[in-house]
């Protein structure tokens, strides 16, 4: 879910095809939770294959990473590692309403209620360490990279972005803001729309692009104090103090500069604040990775989404094109070459 600073950060519109020889590091699991809450049937079912396996997040990492690379942008997809102990109670939070959702999904099948019930359905689902692994697979026989953060995959992206190794993360939520990324991506999709969260329901998109200095200068904040705002608001580590959204901590760090000295204005107590700064500030990452474009491994794409998963074979065949157009490019222009 991430932090709720949608209403006081300034944003560019942007165009895919502006995006040309760009690399980007993509939040492989926003990502993939977009797919599985997205690309559904009409009675909320995710798509499956003969077999009873989920299908949809290969359908859309499919689709939307064959589009990027035909506009010749090179994505890198990260994925999370292990999270860290003060998301323990987000993440508790969030099996619960997922159960809630399930419940109130079936009640709304029984009552033959499909609006409800696909809404519901989006808002009941998991990633699985199989559906992981199956986009591993996917991205091997496509030659795209991907990596395994040791914890938080934007916290990843995002230092690979600051060090000039991806031009900028691809996420839907802020936190990478607060990571440090230069740049922020959002509204990367295939369609040009997006489903509203909670409700059945798109609405059109373009890419925006969130650029990190000139939010700090339209602010008049550092990145120390937009930290600050965050965690005021409430993060994945922290829940935040009620009554505090965007403006009015954006307002409190305008007037007394540090979060330290808001808590002793206004008689506030955060727990644990100094360390959910230290996340943002310090994050767990590693240095050890390569970028490697390959080319396209058509058989063994074929072989697992035909003959495995039961796509259907013109379909496949048709977005494999996208990969071909590009494949000689991607695997011989070297990562300088790249911006």
């Amino acid at each position: 879910m991430g932090i709720n600073v949608s209403d006081i950060i300034p944003r560019q519109n942007r165009t895919l095809e502006e995006l040309r020889d760009k690399t980007i590091a993509i939040d492989a699991h926003n990502f993939l939770y977009q797919f599985l809450a997205n690309i559904r049937t009409a009675d909320g079912n995710m798509l499956m294959d003969n077999l009873g396996r989920p299908t949809s997040h290969l359908n859309g990492l499919f689709a939307r990473t064959g589009k990027l690379v035909s506009l010749g942008i090179k994505p890198v997809y990260v994925f999370d590692g292990k999270p860290h102990k003060l998301k323990t109670q987000t993440l508790q939070a969030r099996r619960e309403s997922k159960e809630r959702a399930k419940e109130e999904y079936q009640a709304a099948i029984d009552a033959g209620d499909l609006e409800l019930a696909r809404i519901k359905a989006a808002q009941s689902i998991y990633l699985t360490q199989e559906m992981i692994e199956d986009s591993h697979k996917l991205l091997d026989y496509l030659g795209i990279p991907w990596l395994q953060a040791p914890s938080e995959g934007e916290a990843q992206a995002c230092f690979m972005a600051e060090k000039g190794d991806v031009w900028a993360v691809v996420s839907q939520d802020y936190d990478s803001l607060l990571f440090g990324t230069p740049r922020l991506l959002r509204n990367v999709t295939v369609t040009g729309r997006r489903k509203v969260p909670k409700q059945n329901r798109y609405v059109n998109v373009e890419p925006e692009l969130i650029d990190l200095q000139f939010v700090f200068t339209a602010l008049g904040i550092t990145r120390e104090q937009l930290i600050d705002v965050g965690i005021m608001i409430g993060t994945d580590f922290n829940p935040g103090v009620k009554g505090y959204g965007a403006k009015t901590a954006l307002k409190a760090i305008r007037e007394f500069h540090t979060l330290e000295k808001v808590m002793k204005e206004k008689s506030l107590e955060i727990p644990d604040y100094d360390l959910v700064r230290n996340i943002f500030l310090q994050p767990a990452i590693t240095d050890d990775y390569l970028l490697n474009w390959s080319p396209v491994d058509e058989d063994k794409v074929l072989e697992f989404l035909y003959e495995e998963r039961d796509f259907a074979k013109d379909r496949v065949k048709s977005t494999l094109d996208n990969f071909m157009k590009f494949k000689s490019s991607v695997a011989q222009r070297s990562l300088e070459q790249w911006e």
